[in-house]
């Protein structure tokens, strides 16, 4: 499948990272929906200082131009779910129980700059026939940002229309992810599903990728985290 079609978006997961951008396993560091409006990744470039050369009358002898920096991607994530679990993980915003020990909702306190999250997008795939293996049982296009911070909710208006929730943040590359705690890809030509096959590079930011294992199914609450490296832990 050399140039697939990418539309609609179809389901993300969050996951918590420690302060070095590991996966935190346990019962309560992840969750997955598809209750959300939009995934926005804008480039933030910072331009490189070009070089001139020029001569005492004026003429330019040469030029070089500067190599552009990748700082990251700057989030912009707008859902519609006031998870009290998604939030938290995202923001590190506490959360607030009733008497039976059920979130129900959320504290907005300081920015917690130490905390972060892993995210993850899945996109259907349109156009090429995306069943091209014969163990497939669909194929989408998945998106790995692997170490988001500064995760924040922006501002709320209530009104009498729909309200949207919207967190941005930022990409820090390097990080701990490694291949993940997740199946997310075909391990061999039977489609075992099982983690990637390589880590990102310690420069990176950002993995796209065609896959044949399906999303995971949408939750309501915390999931675990349990797969891969915590296998080992």
């Amino acid at each position: 499948m050399a140039a697939p079609l990418i539309s609609n978006a179809a389901t993300v997961r969050i996951t918590r990272v420690d302060g070095c951008g590991r996966p935190v396993c346990g019962d309560d560091n992840a969750y997955v929906t598809d209750c959300f409006a939009s995934v926005s990744m804008a480039a933030n470039i910072e331009d490189g200082e070009d070089i001139q050369f020029k001569a005492a009358n004026g003429r330019q002898c040469g030029f070089k131009r500067g190599c552009p920096t990748l700082n990251g991607y700057d989030l912009t994530f707008t859902f519609f779910q006031a998870s009290p679990e998604l939030l938290e993980i995202m923001t590190g915003s506490p959360v607030y129980f009733d008497y039976d020990g059920r979130p129900i909702g959320f504290d907005s306190c300081s920015i917690a700059c130490n905390s972060g999250f892993a995210l993850e997008v899945w996109t259907d795939v349109l156009g090429e026939d995306v069943c091209e293996d014969e163990a497939a049982e669909g194929a989408w296009v998945y998106f790995l940002l692997p170490w988001v911070t500064n995760g924040m909710i922006g501002d709320l208006e209530l009104a009498s229309e729909a309200v949207n929730l919207e967190l941005t943040g930022a990409t820090r590359a390097g990080g701990k992810w490694g291949v993940g705690p997740y199946d997310v890809q075909a391990q061999d030509a039977a489609g075992t599903p099982g983690p990637m096959l390589t880590p990102l590079d310690a420069a990176c930011h950002r993995r796209m990728f065609i896959t044949s294992t399906p999303p995971p199914e949408p939750s309501t609450t915390y999931v675990p985290v349990t797969g891969g490296m915590c296998l080992a832990s």
